[in-house]
C-alpha cells in the first residue's frame, strides 16, 4: 500500500512590477497634450498634401515672412524620412491620445509600457530639438503648428517621466534623493526650457521683430 504523498506547494512566480499610480491631473494631461498633438500633426499633414497638389496653395499658418508654415514645409527637414515629418506625429500622438484614454479611465498599464512612452517620447524630443535648430538657423522660419508639437513633447515628457519613476521617490538613498530633486523642480525645468527657446527665437529673429515695434 502506497502511502499518499502530499502535493508540495508549487513556488509561487514572483508578480510583475505593479502598475505605476497614475494621478488624475497627469492622466488628463497626457490625453489633452495627446489630442492637440495630434491635431496639430493631421492639420501640417492636411497642409502638405495640398502644397503637393497646388504649389501656390498658401496655409493658414503663414502669418509673416517668419512665422510661415508653407516656408518650412517645403524644405527637405520637413520629409527627412522621405515622407512627411507630421505623419510621424500622427502616429505617435495616436499612442498618447489612447493612453491617456485609459489612464482618465483608471485603466491600469504596466511599468514596462510607460517605460517605452517614456523612451519614444525622449526620441521625439531630441527630434524636437533638432528641428528646432534646422528652423532657427539653416530653414529661418518658424511653423506655428510645428511649435505646439514642440510644446506638446516637452510637457508630454515631464508628466510621463513622473509617472515613471514616481516609486522612486518612495524609496531612500542618493538615487531617490535625486529623482524627488527633479519631481519637485520639473516644471521649474520645463520652464527654464520653454523660456530659453523663446529668447533663442527672438534673438535670431530680432532684425525682424524689431521692425514691428
Amino acid at each position: 500500500m502506497t502511502t499518499p504523498v502530499s502535493a508540495q506547494p508549487a513556488e509561487a512566480t514572483p508578480d510583475a512590477r505593479p502598475a505605476p499610480r497614475v494621478p488624475a491631473p497627469s492622466a488628463w494631461w497626457v490625453l489633452l497634450a495627446g489630442v492637440i498633438g495630434l491635431a496639430a500633426s493631421m492639420t501640417l499633414t492636411v497642409d502638405k498634401i495640398k502644397i503637393l497638389l497646388n504649389p501656390s496653395y498658401v496655409p493658414s499658418c503663414n502669418i509673416n515672412p517668419i512665422v510661415a508654415c508653407g516656408s518650412v514645409m517645403v524644405t527637405p527637414q520637413a520629409s527627412i524620412f522621405g515622407f512627411p515629418n507630421p505623419l510621424l506625429g500622427i502616429v505617435g500622438f495616436t499612442v498618447v491620445v489612447v493612453t491617456g484614454v485609459l489612464a482618465v479611465a483608471k485603466v491600469p498599464l504596466p511599468q514596462w509600457y510607460w517605460v517605452g512612452l517614456t523612451a519614444g517620447i525622449l526620441i521625439g524630443a531630441a527630434f524636437v530639438h533638432w528641428l528646432i535648430f534646422q528652423s532657427l538657423y539653416r530653414i529661418g522660419a518658424l511653423c506655428p503648428y510645428c511649435m505646439v508639437v514642440w510644446v506638446m513633447i516637452i510637457s508630454l515628457l515631464v508628466v510621463v517621466s513622473s509617472i515613471v519613476f514616481r516609486p522612486a521617490l518612495e524609496g531612500t538613498g542618493r538615487h531617490s534623493a535625486l529623482a524627488q530633486v527633479l519631481f519637485r523642480w520639473r516644471w521649474s525645468i520645463a520652464a527654464l526650457w520653454f523660456t530659453t527657446v523663446f529668447l533663442l527665437i527672438m534673438v535670431r529673429f530680432w532684425n525682424y521683430w524689431s521692425t514691428l515695434l
